[in-house]
């Protein structure tokens, strides 16, 4: 794995204002990290100590969404190979989450899907 893959990924934080569980918000900060090409197939992921680290997390929390991503088919846990990327998530799930994310926010501040919505179509 190259060092900016490494650095990439140690460098993933995790929203303070995000009401959904640890795991999950550390499970879709990797996503998003395999999914922009962050690290690839192929590549080794960081020990689980040194990403709950740098998300200032519990381990057993990385772990956890460590687990997640390999029952989604993303990553491969091998002895004493540690964490392995098997491939790229769908776009289309990618871009799923983000509108759940972009739903969250605008939701924390007070708006709608409906005003979301309306947003999108005047960008057009």
């Amino acid at each position: 794995m190259n060092g900016a893959s490494v650095i990439s990924i140690m460098l993933l934080s995790l929203d303070l204002y995000d009401e959904r569980p640890l795991h999950e918000q550390a499970a879709d900060a990797i996503r998003r990290a395999i999914a922009a090409g962050e690290v690839a197939p192929g590549d080794r992921l960081p020990p689980a100590r040194d990403l709950a680290v740098a998300m200032q997390i519990n381990a057993n929390t990385v772990l956890r969404a460590l687990r997640e991503l390999r029952e989604e088919g993303l990553l491969e846990f091998r002895r004493g190979r540690g964490v392995t990327v098997l491939r790229r998530p769908d776009p289309e799930v990618a871009l799923r989450q983000k509108l759940r994310d972009l739903l969250d926010e605008a939701g924390r501040h007070g708006y709608g899907p409906d005003v979301v919505v309306e947003w999108i179509a005047a960008e057009k």
